[in-house]
Protein backbone atom coordinates (compact mmCIF):
# COMPACT_ATOMS: atom_id res chain seq x y z
CA UNK A 1 0.00 0.00 0.00
CA UNK A 2 3.09 2.11 -0.06
CA UNK A 3 2.03 3.48 -3.89
CA UNK A 4 -1.47 4.95 -2.32
CA UNK A 5 0.25 6.82 0.23
CA UNK A 6 2.79 8.48 -1.48
CA UNK A 7 0.10 8.95 -4.14
CA UNK A 8 -2.53 10.81 -1.53
CA UNK A 9 0.73 12.61 -0.81
CA UNK A 10 1.21 13.72 -4.12
CA UNK A 11 -2.32 14.67 -4.33
CA UNK A 12 -2.09 16.94 -1.66
CA UNK A 13 1.17 18.62 -2.77
CA UNK A 14 -0.01 19.32 -6.49
CA UNK A 15 -3.38 20.73 -6.18
CA UNK A 16 -1.97 23.12 -3.27
CA UNK A 17 -0.02 24.30 -6.17
CA UNK A 18 -3.23 24.79 -8.26
CA UNK A 19 -5.09 26.65 -5.37
CA UNK A 20 -2.20 29.04 -5.53
CA UNK A 21 -2.41 29.29 -9.35
CA UNK A 22 -6.16 28.77 -10.63
CA UNK A 23 -8.25 31.26 -8.41
CA UNK A 24 -5.01 33.06 -7.01
CA UNK A 25 -3.57 33.97 -10.62
CA UNK A 26 -6.25 36.44 -11.53
CA UNK A 27 -5.83 37.90 -7.94
CA UNK A 28 -2.49 38.18 -8.25
CA UNK A 29 -2.64 39.85 -11.68
CA UNK A 30 -5.30 42.56 -10.13
CA UNK A 31 -2.99 43.25 -7.47
CA UNK A 32 -0.43 44.52 -10.37
CA UNK A 33 -2.78 46.71 -12.04
CA UNK A 34 -4.10 45.01 -14.75
CA UNK A 35 -7.71 45.18 -15.53
CA UNK A 36 -10.19 42.25 -15.82
CA UNK A 37 -10.22 42.48 -19.86
CA UNK A 38 -6.22 42.15 -19.14
CA UNK A 39 -6.85 39.52 -16.94
CA UNK A 40 -9.05 37.54 -19.26
CA UNK A 41 -6.68 37.73 -21.87
CA UNK A 42 -3.41 36.28 -20.03
CA UNK A 43 -6.03 33.11 -18.47
CA UNK A 44 -7.25 32.59 -21.80
CA UNK A 45 -4.24 32.59 -23.64
CA UNK A 46 -3.11 30.45 -21.29
CA UNK A 47 -6.09 28.14 -21.55
CA UNK A 48 -4.83 27.97 -25.62
CA UNK A 49 -1.12 26.53 -24.14
CA UNK A 50 -2.81 24.34 -21.94
CA UNK A 51 -4.63 22.59 -24.93
CA UNK A 52 -1.22 22.15 -26.61
CA UNK A 53 1.01 21.31 -23.56
CA UNK A 54 -1.60 18.02 -22.08
CA UNK A 55 -1.55 15.71 -24.91
CA UNK A 56 2.22 16.56 -25.64
CA UNK A 57 3.32 15.59 -22.51
CA UNK A 58 0.36 13.02 -22.66
CA UNK A 59 2.33 11.72 -26.07
CA UNK A 60 5.68 12.37 -24.45
CA UNK A 61 4.69 9.92 -21.32
CA UNK A 62 3.37 7.62 -23.80
CA UNK A 63 6.61 7.36 -26.11
CA UNK A 64 8.59 7.18 -22.91
CA UNK A 65 6.36 4.44 -21.08
CA UNK A 66 6.68 6.40 -17.67
CA UNK A 67 4.86 9.07 -15.77
CA UNK A 68 7.17 9.38 -12.65
CA UNK A 69 9.93 10.88 -14.69
CA UNK A 70 7.78 13.41 -16.84
CA UNK A 71 6.43 14.59 -13.70
CA UNK A 72 9.62 15.56 -12.42
CA UNK A 73 10.61 17.47 -15.49
CA UNK A 74 7.35 19.28 -14.97
CA UNK A 75 7.49 20.05 -11.75
CA UNK A 76 11.08 21.00 -11.80
CA UNK A 77 10.20 23.76 -14.44
CA UNK A 78 7.00 25.06 -12.75
CA UNK A 79 9.17 25.46 -9.79
CA UNK A 80 11.38 28.26 -11.85
CA UNK A 81 8.54 29.91 -13.28
CA UNK A 82 6.49 29.80 -10.77
CA UNK A 83 9.05 31.65 -8.95
CA UNK A 84 9.45 33.86 -11.73
CA UNK A 85 5.61 34.51 -12.12
CA UNK A 86 5.05 35.86 -8.72
CA UNK A 87 8.02 37.38 -8.52
CA UNK A 88 7.43 39.65 -11.66
CA UNK A 89 5.54 42.98 -11.92
CA UNK A 90 5.59 44.21 -15.88
CA UNK A 91 2.77 43.22 -18.28
CA UNK A 92 4.89 41.44 -20.49
CA UNK A 93 6.90 39.96 -17.71
CA UNK A 94 3.11 38.15 -16.54
CA UNK A 95 2.40 37.25 -19.70
CA UNK A 96 5.27 35.10 -19.92
CA UNK A 97 6.19 33.68 -17.35
CA UNK A 98 2.33 32.50 -17.17
CA UNK A 99 1.90 30.84 -20.60
CA UNK A 100 5.62 29.04 -19.19
CA UNK A 101 3.65 28.01 -16.04
CA UNK A 102 0.24 27.19 -18.15
CA UNK A 103 2.88 24.84 -20.29
CA UNK A 104 4.59 23.24 -17.27
CA UNK A 105 1.46 22.31 -14.66
CA UNK A 106 -1.63 21.71 -16.11
CA UNK A 107 -0.55 18.82 -17.86
CA UNK A 108 0.06 16.89 -14.45
CA UNK A 109 -3.57 17.14 -13.80
CA UNK A 110 -4.39 14.24 -16.38
CA UNK A 111 -1.42 12.47 -15.33
CA UNK A 112 -2.31 12.92 -11.61
CA UNK A 113 -6.15 11.57 -12.49
CA UNK A 114 -4.89 8.83 -14.75
CA UNK A 115 -2.38 7.73 -11.72
CA UNK A 116 -5.52 8.07 -9.37
CA UNK A 117 -7.82 5.47 -11.03
CA UNK A 118 -4.91 3.35 -11.78
CA UNK A 119 -3.72 2.68 -8.60
CA UNK A 120 -6.90 2.90 -7.07
CA UNK A 121 -8.30 -0.06 -9.39
CA UNK A 122 -5.04 -1.68 -8.74
CA UNK A 123 -5.33 -1.67 -5.04
CA UNK A 124 -8.74 -2.21 -4.43
CA UNK A 125 -9.54 1.07 -3.08
CA UNK A 126 -11.78 4.02 -4.52
CA UNK A 127 -10.88 6.85 -6.58
CA UNK A 128 -12.31 9.31 -3.98
CA UNK A 129 -10.24 7.92 -0.79
CA UNK A 130 -7.00 9.45 -2.98
CA UNK A 131 -8.68 12.49 -4.55
CA UNK A 132 -9.49 13.27 -1.12
CA UNK A 133 -6.38 14.60 -0.45
CA UNK A 134 -6.09 16.72 -3.59
CA UNK A 135 -9.37 18.99 -2.67
CA UNK A 136 -7.50 18.66 1.25
CA UNK A 137 -4.16 20.38 -0.61
CA UNK A 138 -6.39 22.70 -2.75
CA UNK A 139 -8.85 23.67 0.44
CA UNK A 140 -5.73 24.55 3.02
CA UNK A 141 -3.35 26.43 0.58
CA UNK A 142 -5.98 28.78 -0.35
CA UNK A 143 -6.82 29.75 2.87
CA UNK A 144 -2.89 30.33 3.59
CA UNK A 145 -1.96 31.88 0.22
CA UNK A 146 -5.35 34.33 1.04
CA UNK A 147 -3.44 35.12 4.56
CA UNK A 148 0.39 35.47 2.79
CA UNK A 149 -0.86 38.02 0.10
CA UNK A 150 -2.88 39.85 2.78
CA UNK A 151 0.09 40.18 5.84
CA UNK A 152 3.07 39.47 3.62
CA UNK A 153 2.17 41.15 -0.28
CA UNK A 154 1.07 39.54 -3.22
CA UNK A 155 5.03 39.13 -3.77
CA UNK A 156 4.95 36.51 -1.34
CA UNK A 157 3.74 33.82 -3.02
CA UNK A 158 7.10 33.52 -5.04
CA UNK A 159 8.58 31.37 -2.21
CA UNK A 160 5.69 29.60 -1.52
CA UNK A 161 5.09 28.37 -4.96
CA UNK A 162 8.60 27.38 -5.43
CA UNK A 163 9.15 25.23 -2.20
CA UNK A 164 5.69 23.30 -2.38
CA UNK A 165 6.99 22.36 -5.62
CA UNK A 166 10.48 21.36 -4.54
CA UNK A 167 8.47 18.93 -1.92
CA UNK A 168 6.41 17.58 -5.03
CA UNK A 169 9.56 16.90 -7.07
CA UNK A 170 10.77 14.61 -4.09
CA UNK A 171 7.62 13.13 -3.13
CA UNK A 172 7.28 12.19 -6.93
CA UNK A 173 10.93 11.20 -6.53
CA UNK A 174 10.42 7.95 -4.45
CA UNK A 175 6.84 7.43 -5.55
CA UNK A 176 6.96 3.82 -7.96
CA UNK A 177 6.22 4.76 -11.46
CA UNK A 178 3.57 3.41 -13.20
CA UNK A 179 4.23 2.67 -17.33
CA UNK A 180 1.69 4.17 -19.71
CA UNK A 181 -0.70 1.44 -21.35
CA UNK A 182 -2.60 3.97 -23.35
CA UNK A 183 -2.44 5.21 -26.89
CA UNK A 184 -1.28 8.85 -27.12
CA UNK A 185 -3.73 11.26 -28.53
CA UNK A 186 -3.09 11.91 -32.32
CA UNK A 187 -5.87 13.19 -34.66
CA UNK A 188 -6.21 9.58 -36.51
CA UNK A 189 -7.03 8.70 -32.74
CA UNK A 190 -9.56 11.22 -31.90
CA UNK A 191 -10.97 10.90 -35.13
CA UNK A 192 -12.40 7.50 -34.09
CA UNK A 193 -12.93 8.58 -30.32
CA UNK A 194 -14.93 11.38 -31.17
CA UNK A 195 -16.78 8.86 -34.09
CA UNK A 196 -19.11 7.15 -31.19
CA UNK A 197 -22.52 9.58 -31.26
CA UNK A 198 -22.90 8.63 -27.10
CA UNK A 199 -19.29 10.01 -26.30
CA UNK A 200 -19.50 12.82 -28.40
CA UNK A 201 -22.94 14.19 -26.98
CA UNK A 202 -21.64 13.78 -23.06
CA UNK A 203 -18.21 15.59 -24.30
CA UNK A 204 -20.70 18.68 -25.63
CA UNK A 205 -22.61 18.29 -22.05
CA UNK A 206 -18.99 18.79 -20.03
CA UNK A 207 -18.09 21.98 -22.51
CA UNK A 208 -21.55 23.33 -21.77
CA UNK A 209 -20.94 22.91 -17.57
CA UNK A 210 -17.48 23.60 -17.86
CA UNK A 211 -17.60 27.41 -19.50
CA UNK A 212 -19.43 28.66 -16.09
CA UNK A 213 -17.54 26.47 -14.12
CA UNK A 214 -14.57 28.07 -15.40
CA UNK A 215 -15.57 31.75 -14.97
CA UNK A 216 -16.67 31.40 -11.91
CA UNK A 217 -13.54 30.12 -11.21
CA UNK A 218 -11.38 32.75 -13.14
CA UNK A 219 -13.37 35.76 -11.41
CA UNK A 220 -14.63 35.11 -7.97
CA UNK A 221 -11.52 36.68 -6.98
CA UNK A 222 -11.95 39.43 -8.63
CA UNK A 223 -15.82 39.91 -7.72
CA UNK A 224 -15.04 39.49 -4.04
CA UNK A 225 -12.18 42.63 -4.09
CA UNK A 226 -14.40 44.50 -6.58
CA UNK A 227 -17.20 43.72 -3.53
CA UNK A 228 -14.73 45.14 -0.91
CA UNK A 229 -13.17 41.76 0.47
CA UNK A 230 -9.48 41.32 1.32
CA UNK A 231 -7.41 38.55 -0.64
CA UNK A 232 -7.59 36.83 2.81
CA UNK A 233 -11.37 36.63 2.10
CA UNK A 234 -10.10 35.14 -1.27
CA UNK A 235 -8.60 32.35 0.31
CA UNK A 236 -11.66 31.81 2.98
CA UNK A 237 -13.46 31.42 -0.37
CA UNK A 238 -11.26 28.94 -2.07
CA UNK A 239 -10.36 26.82 1.61
CA UNK A 240 -15.01 26.57 2.36
CA UNK A 241 -14.76 25.46 -1.61
CA UNK A 242 -12.60 22.58 -1.50
CA UNK A 243 -12.97 21.80 1.88
CA UNK A 244 -16.60 21.34 1.14
CA UNK A 245 -14.91 18.78 -1.80
CA UNK A 246 -13.57 16.41 0.95
CA UNK A 247 -16.66 14.73 2.11
CA UNK A 248 -17.97 14.09 -1.24
CA UNK A 249 -15.20 12.64 -2.79
CA UNK A 250 -14.64 10.66 0.46
CA UNK A 251 -17.67 9.11 0.02
CA UNK A 252 -18.29 8.29 -3.62
CA UNK A 253 -18.08 5.21 -3.01
CA UNK A 254 -21.19 5.39 -1.27
CA UNK A 255 -23.09 8.43 -3.65
CA UNK A 256 -21.82 7.40 -7.21
CA UNK A 257 -23.84 4.80 -8.91
CA UNK A 258 -23.14 3.15 -12.26
CA UNK A 259 -25.72 4.14 -14.53
CA UNK A 260 -27.17 7.32 -12.79
CA UNK A 261 -24.08 9.76 -13.80
CA UNK A 262 -25.85 11.20 -16.21
CA UNK A 263 -28.74 12.21 -13.59
CA UNK A 264 -26.02 13.01 -10.94
CA UNK A 265 -24.25 15.26 -13.42
CA UNK A 266 -27.99 17.09 -13.98
CA UNK A 267 -28.07 17.50 -10.29
CA UNK A 268 -25.09 19.45 -9.84
CA UNK A 269 -26.07 21.50 -12.87
CA UNK A 270 -29.00 22.73 -11.02
CA UNK A 271 -27.28 23.58 -8.27
CA UNK A 272 -24.24 25.71 -10.08
CA UNK A 273 -27.13 27.47 -11.37
CA UNK A 274 -28.87 28.25 -8.19
CA UNK A 275 -24.93 29.25 -6.95
CA UNK A 276 -24.08 31.08 -9.94
CA UNK A 277 -27.69 32.95 -10.10
CA UNK A 278 -27.59 33.97 -6.03
CA UNK A 279 -23.56 35.35 -6.73
CA UNK A 280 -25.06 38.26 -9.31
CA UNK A 281 -27.45 39.41 -6.15
CA UNK A 282 -25.25 39.41 -3.67
CA UNK A 283 -23.59 42.77 -2.70
CA UNK A 284 -21.50 41.65 0.87
CA UNK A 285 -18.17 40.17 -0.16
CA UNK A 286 -18.43 37.82 3.09
CA UNK A 287 -22.01 36.56 1.88
CA UNK A 288 -20.38 35.88 -1.41
CA UNK A 289 -17.88 33.63 0.63
CA UNK A 290 -20.41 31.62 2.26
CA UNK A 291 -22.16 30.57 -0.37
CA UNK A 292 -19.17 28.60 -1.97
CA UNK A 293 -19.97 25.97 0.46
CA UNK A 294 -22.34 25.24 -2.25
CA UNK A 295 -19.07 23.92 -4.34
CA UNK A 296 -20.28 20.51 -2.07
CA UNK A 297 -22.73 19.69 -4.63
CA UNK A 298 -21.18 21.11 -7.68
CA UNK A 299 -17.45 20.41 -8.81
CA UNK A 300 -17.02 17.62 -7.08
CA UNK A 301 -20.37 15.39 -7.70
CA UNK A 302 -20.09 17.07 -11.68
CA UNK A 303 -16.58 15.89 -12.25
CA UNK A 304 -16.52 12.66 -10.33
CA UNK A 305 -19.91 11.07 -12.60
CA UNK A 306 -18.07 12.81 -15.59
CA UNK A 307 -15.03 10.43 -15.01
CA UNK A 308 -17.25 7.53 -14.20
CA UNK A 309 -19.32 7.59 -17.05
CA UNK A 310 -16.16 8.62 -19.52
CA UNK A 311 -14.82 5.47 -18.69
CA UNK A 312 -17.89 3.29 -18.66
CA UNK A 313 -18.25 4.06 -22.34
CA UNK A 314 -15.41 3.94 -24.30
CA UNK A 315 -13.20 0.97 -24.43
CA UNK A 316 -10.62 0.32 -21.96
CA UNK A 317 -7.88 1.15 -24.54
CA UNK A 318 -9.25 4.63 -25.21
CA UNK A 319 -9.63 5.32 -21.55
CA UNK A 320 -6.36 7.30 -21.63
CA UNK A 321 -7.27 9.26 -24.87
CA UNK A 322 -10.66 9.45 -22.71
CA UNK A 323 -9.16 11.01 -19.79
CA UNK A 324 -7.06 13.85 -21.93
CA UNK A 325 -10.03 14.85 -24.31
CA UNK A 326 -12.37 15.43 -20.58
CA UNK A 327 -9.07 17.46 -19.13
CA UNK A 328 -8.96 19.51 -22.06
CA UNK A 329 -12.59 20.25 -22.19
CA UNK A 330 -12.41 20.89 -18.99
CA UNK A 331 -9.89 23.12 -18.63
CA UNK A 332 -8.29 24.24 -21.71
CA UNK A 333 -11.23 24.56 -24.32
CA UNK A 334 -13.76 25.68 -22.19
CA UNK A 335 -10.81 28.06 -19.90
CA UNK A 336 -10.40 29.68 -23.46
CA UNK A 337 -13.85 30.62 -24.08
CA UNK A 338 -14.75 31.45 -20.73
CA UNK A 339 -11.43 33.74 -20.00
CA UNK A 340 -11.77 35.82 -23.17
CA UNK A 341 -15.76 36.09 -22.93
CA UNK A 342 -15.87 36.41 -19.29
CA UNK A 343 -12.74 39.09 -19.33
CA UNK A 344 -15.14 41.22 -21.79
CA UNK A 345 -18.10 40.63 -19.96
CA UNK A 346 -16.90 41.83 -17.02
CA UNK A 347 -15.11 44.50 -18.33
CA UNK A 348 -18.26 46.01 -19.96
CA UNK A 349 -21.14 45.10 -17.41
CA UNK A 350 -19.41 44.05 -14.44
CA UNK A 351 -19.93 41.10 -12.13
CA UNK A 352 -23.55 40.98 -12.12
CA UNK A 353 -24.05 40.66 -15.57
CA UNK A 354 -21.53 38.27 -16.02
CA UNK A 355 -22.61 35.71 -13.05
CA UNK A 356 -26.54 35.88 -14.62
CA UNK A 357 -24.54 34.81 -17.77
CA UNK A 358 -23.07 32.17 -15.84
CA UNK A 359 -26.16 30.97 -14.78
CA UNK A 360 -27.65 30.77 -17.97
CA UNK A 361 -25.66 28.57 -19.27
CA UNK A 362 -25.54 26.79 -16.03
CA UNK A 363 -29.31 25.96 -16.53
CA UNK A 364 -28.69 24.89 -20.02
CA UNK A 365 -26.05 22.29 -18.74
CA UNK A 366 -28.81 20.63 -16.36
CA UNK A 367 -31.61 20.65 -18.97
CA UNK A 368 -29.12 19.01 -21.71
CA UNK A 369 -27.69 16.46 -18.98
CA UNK A 370 -31.62 15.40 -18.31
CA UNK A 371 -31.88 15.06 -22.34
CA UNK A 372 -29.16 12.95 -22.47
CA UNK A 373 -30.42 11.05 -19.63
CA UNK A 374 -33.56 10.25 -21.54
CA UNK A 375 -31.19 8.79 -24.47
CA UNK A 376 -28.81 7.09 -22.59
CA UNK A 377 -29.40 6.92 -19.09
CA UNK A 378 -32.08 4.18 -19.35
CA UNK A 379 -29.72 1.61 -21.20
Amino acid sequence: MRAPRLLRGFNFLYFALLAMFIPFLPVYLGEQGLNPAQIGFIIGTGGFVTLIAQPLWGMISDKTKTIRKVLLVLLLCSAVFGYLLYDSSSYVQLILFAMLLYFFLMPIDPLTESLNFRIAEASGISYGSIRTYGALGYGVMALLTGYMMTYYGAHSLALLFAGISVISFIVSWIMPDAPVTGKPVTLSSLKIFLSNKETLLFLVLVFISSVPARMNDTFLGVYIRELGGSPELVGQAWFLAAGSEIIVFALSFWWLRKGKELIIISFSGAFYFIRFFLSAWITDPHLLVYLQILQLLTFPVFYSAAIQYLYRIVPEEWRATGQTVLALLFFGVSGILASYVGGALYESFGGQILYLSVSAMSFLGMLFGFILYQIYGRN
